[in-house]
C-alpha cells in the first residue's frame, strides 16, 4: 500500500508541515556520530590493522593480507572485456559528454595591473584526490565517471579510488569506468572507516588532500567530522527531485520520473508541484497502478510513503518560490515554455528544463555533473565540477613607488587596529628614494 502525503499551498499550516517532511529527511542522529568517531579514531590509532577488522565486520571481506584491499591494475584494465559492447560504448559516451562540459569549467591563472601593482590569481590542481564511489544494494559506475573525469580535466596528480565491496566483489562496470576514466588506484573498501584511511593515510592506502563522492549517512558523517584533516567536496545527504508541472505535461512521464528518484533508496525524496488538481490525481493512481510491477517497488513504496508529496499550488510562480525555498538537488520543469521561467529559479543543483530533458540524463551522460548538492544546501553550495579540483593562490608584486603609496594606507590602518609590528612592517617601505632603508 502506498500513501503519498498530499498538501496544499492554501492549508493554513503549509509551511509548517512541509518542513516537517522535509526536515525529517535529516539523518544526522547522535548515535550516528558516535559510530563514526570511534571508527575513525581506530583507524588514527591502528591505520591498516583497523581496515582488516572493520573489512570483515563491516564488508564481510576477510583478509589474511592487507594487500588484498588494493585491485591490481591488470584486474582494472581487463574489466573492459569483461562487459559487453553496449555497456562499453555507453561509457565512453558519457565519459565524452562528461570532458567536454568540464573542458569549459576550468579555470586559468590571471593577472592586471593597476598603478605600477600586478594583481592576478595562480591556478594550480589539487594534487591527490580520493574518491568514494557507493556501492551496496547497486553500483554506480556513472558515479566513478562523475568524480574523475573532472579531476583529470583539472589536471589532478594522483586519483585513489574506494568502493564498498561486500565478500571482496567489485562490478566489473564500475572497473571499466575507473579505467577509462583514469583511476589510478583502487581498493575494495568503503563506509566511514574507508573516508578515514584516505584522510591519515595507511601504509597500504595512501593519504589524499581533499576526498570527493556520495556514500551513506555513515560515509557523509566521516566527511563532516574529517573536513580539516582533508578537503572535501560537500555535506551530502539523501537524494531529492522536485518536478514542477502544468496541464501540459504527460502523466506516464512524470510518474516515471518520480520512481527513479524513488527507487534510490529508501531515504530518496520525489516531490511533485501543481496548479492543475485533475493532474495529481491521475499522476497518483497511475503510480499506484504500476508501483508493484517495478522491480524496486519496495524500496520506491517505502520512499514515497515517508517522504513523498504532491502539492497543490495557485500557479507556476508560487511553485518555483516553494522550490527556492526547498532548495531541490534536482528541478525538473515539466511545463510549456520552462525557459520564461528559468531566471526566477534562485535554489537548485541541477534544472532540468522541458519533458525532454528528464533528471535521468543529468545522472548519466548529458555531461553535467551528477554530484549534486542536497537536502537544502543548493542555497548555498553548487554541483561538483573542475574547479573544485583547483586552487586558486593570490600573487601581488609591487613597485617601488606603488609600496610607498600602500604603506601610507596601511601603516594607518595597521595603527587603528592596534597591530603596531604591522605598522612598522608598512612604514619602512616608505623610505626616501635612493637612501638606504637599514641606516
Amino acid at each position: 500500500m502506498v500513501n503519498i502525503k498530499k498538501i496544499s499551498s492554501t492549508d493554513k499550516d503549509f509551511v509548517e508541515t512541509l518542513q516537517e517532511c522535509i526536515s525529517s529527511r535529516k539523518t544526522n542522529s547522535l548515535k550516528t556520530k558516535n559510530i563514526v568517531k570511534n571508527i575513525i579514531e581506530e583507524v588514527r590509532n591502528h591505520r591498516d590493522k583497523a581496515l582488516i577488522k572493520f573489512s570483515k565486520d563491516l564488508d564481510n571481506f576477510s583478509v589474511k593480507n592487507i594487500n588484498e584491499l588494493e585491485i591490481s591494475r591488470d584486474m582494472i584494465s581487463s574489466s573492459i572485456n569483461k562487459i559487453t559492447k553496449e555497456e562499453l560504448e555507453a561509457l565512453k559516451f558519457a565519459k565524452k559528454r562528461i570532458q567536454e562540459f568540464s573542458n569549459k569549467q576550468k579555470l586559468k591563472s590571471w593577472e592586471y595591473t593597476s598603478e605600477g601593482i600586478k594583481l592576478g590569481e595562480k591556478i594550480s590542481p589539487i594534487s591527490k584526490v580520493g574518491i568514494y564511489v557507493p556501492g551496496g544494494s547497486a553500483v554506480y559506475p556513472s558515479s566513478v565517471l562523475m568524480n574523475a573525469v573532472p579531476a583529470k580535466v583539472a589536471g589532478v596528480n594522483e586519483i585513489i579510488m574506494v568502493v564498498p565491496s561486500p565478500n571482496g566483489e567489485v562490478n566489473n562496470l564500475v572497473l571499466a569506468a575507473a579505467f577509462l576514466a583514469g583511476v589510478d588506484r583502487v581498493f575494495r573498501i568503503g563506509g566511514a572507516h574507508a573516508v578515514a584511511a584516505l584522510a591519515f593515510g595507511t601504509k597500504t592506502i595512501p593519504k589524499v588532500d581533499m576526498i570527493v563522492g556520495p556514500g551513506n549517512q555513515f560515509v557523509a558523517e566521516a566527511k563532516k567530522e574529517l573536513y580539516g584533516d582533508v578537503g572535501i567536496d560537500n555535506f551530502a545527504g539523501p537524494s531529492e527531485i522536485l518536478v514542477i508541472a502544468d496541464s501540459s505535461a504527460k502523466i506516464s512521464w512524470i510518474a516515471s520520473d518520480l520512481f527513479a528518484q524513488a527507487e534510490h533508496d529508501q531515504l530518496a525524496q520525489s516531490i511533485l508541484i501543481s496548479p492543475d488538481n485533475d493532474l495529481l490525481k491521475k499522476v497518483e493512481e497511475f503510480m499506484l497502478e504500476k508501483i508493484s510491477s517495478l522491480d524496486r517497488s519496495d524500496i520506491i513504496k517505502s520512499s514515497l510513503n515517508n517522504f513523498g508529496i504532491f502539492i497543490k499550488c495557485k500557479n507556476i510562480e508560487e511553485a518555483i518560490k516553494i522550490s527556492n525555498e526547498l532548495a531541490p538537488e534536482h528541478l525538473q520543469l515539466s511545463v510549456k515554455d520552462g525557459n520564461k521561467y528559468v531566471d526566477k529559479i534562485e535554489n537548485a543543483g541541477a534544472i532540468f528544463i522541458g519533458e525532454n530533458s528528464p533528471m535521468v540524463f543529468g545522472d548519466y551522460c548529458v555531461g553535467t555533473n551528477h554530484v549534486l548538492p542536497t537536502v537544502g544546501t543548493a542555497k548555498f553550495s553548487s554541483p561538483l565540477g573542475v574547479y573544485d579540483f583547483q586552487k586558486r593562490s593570490n600573487v601581488i608584486q609591487c613597485s617601488e613607488e606603488s609600496s610607498k603609496i600602500l604603506s601610507k594606507h596601511a601603516a594607518i590602518i595597521a595603527n587603528a587596529e592596534g597591530l603596531s609590528s604591522h605598522k612598522e612592517s608598512a612604514t619602512l617601505r616608505n623610505y626616501k628614494e635612493n637612501s638606504d632603508p637599514d641606516e
